[in-house]
């Protein structure tokens, strides 16, 4: 049984932020109902290619979609919003990434939906929030690596500002939705209440900002682009070996004498310029060339295997098909076999009693409208021929 295993979730999120909460809701045993457009669903069902040869599914879509049942329903007309109504009043949590306002006007904002079900947890997802200037624009997750700083740190150096090759801020809100769901859950234990919960691309991105964000905020100073290079830590960067690049992460003094005695330049690790992760810090300019050189002499094979010998912290840039081949990937059954013709990727989410339910592919558009009308709001057959003949669902 999982760990969430009896909790019903409505979702009325797309795209990726929403659906990223909701897939983990789904892999810890939820039920999650994903409302969706009748005839289009997600936009993301259409972005592609690559799409599963056998059930036409964008790979998008799949990413993010697994374990749930997709329902279709017209939420623009008053019967679609009475039965997104009737479902909230049978769940635990709405979860929802529209533009600030845009359920409300439809009568499925927080308020409307907490009155009929006061134990409800509704969670809102937009760009910038439910309050403040910016409060009413769109938010996409590029703007938000811009403008929440992300960026600002990201490149090199002398290179323009750049963003991260997946959509970070999408995927930690959805993170943090999950985390503030299961904490309002917890907490409606005690109250009996539910509560709306306020979630903003652009405050995750600024607190996912981390130890960048906490030094300015110390020093009042911009850290710098540094390309693959840390501030605050020396070597902890990328290198180039004889045959590709080498990620080389020392995290303390003990580890930098181990690897330069290894690498043939012991003196290094007694040059006071260089014996202490502070003054590694100062004279990086001057050590990270003299670095270089010694790294450039094997290749990433052998640096690899030689690190890992000695417990210094080390390894290649693998690419995908890197990842698919390797072993402890494969021991610790990080691909799965969803479907024909469909692999995705395990939950990371490991629990030693609660079974995680990763392995459930995700649904064709409206797959299972019927079975959650007619079981859940027990409508009839006649109910339902008519709602398809109308085309609210």
């Amino acid at each position: 049984m999982g760990a969430l295993s009896g909790y019903r979730i409505l979702d009325l999120s797309r795209v990726l932020a929403g659906p990223w909460a909701s897939q983990v809701f789904a892999d810890l045993g939820a039920e999650v109902i994903k409302i969706e457009r009748p005839g289009k669903g997600d936009d993301t069902r259409s972005w592609g290619p690559p799409f599963v040869e056998e059930n036409g599914l964008s790979a998008y879509f799949c990413a993010t979609n697994r374990g749930k049942k997709s329902v279709t329903v017209d939420m623009a007309k008053p019967e679609g919003q009475a039965l997104i109504k009737r479902l909230a009043e049978k769940s635990d949590v709405v979860l929802e990434n529209f533009k600030f306002g845009g359920l409300a006007k439809l009568g499925l904002g927080p308020e409307d939906l907490l009155k009929l079900n006061p134990r409800l947890v509704y969670c809102s997802i937009t760009g910038f929030g439910q309050t403040g200037p910016y409060r009413a624009r769109a938010g996409y997750d590029f703007l938000m690596q811009g403008m929440g700083g992300l960026m600002s740190v990201t490149g090199a150096p002398d290179g323009e500002p750049m963003k991260a090759g997946v959509a970070v801020v999408d995927v930690f809100t959805g993170l943090y939705a999950s985390n503030a769901v299961m904490a309002a859950l917890l907490e409606r234990e005690r109250s009996g209440q539910g509560q709306h919960i306020d979630l903003a691309l652009f405050d995750v991105q600024i607190a996912a900002m981390a130890n960048q964000i906490s030094s300015y905020l110390v020093s009042g100073q911009q850290p710098p682009r540094l390309g693959n290079a840390h501030p605050s830590i020396v070597p902890y960067q990328v290198f180039a070996t004889s045959d590709g690049y080498l990620i080389l992460a020392i995290g303390n003094d003990d580890q930098f004498a181990r690897f330069v005695t290894l690498a043939g330049a012991p003196e290094l690790a007694r040059d006071e310029r260089f014996a202490t992760n502070p003054a590694r810090v100062k004279h990086r300019a001057t050590l990270v060339p003299l670095l270089e050189t010694l790294l450039a002499a094997r290749t990433t094979k052998d640096w690899t295997e030689t690190l890992e010998a000695f417990g210094i912290p080390g390894g290649p840039i693998n690419e995908f098909a890197d990842i698919d081949a390797d072993p402890h990937v494969r021991a610790r059954g990080i691909f799965k076999e969803l479907a024909p013709g469909l692999r995705g990727v395990a939950s990371p989410m490991r629990f030693s009693r609660s079974k995680v339910r990763d392995n459930r592919p995700p649904p064709l558009l409206g797959a299972d409208t019927t079975e959650v009308l007619s079981d859940i709001l027990e409508l009839s057959d006649e109910d339902l021929t008519r709602l398809q003949r109308d085309k609210i669902i």
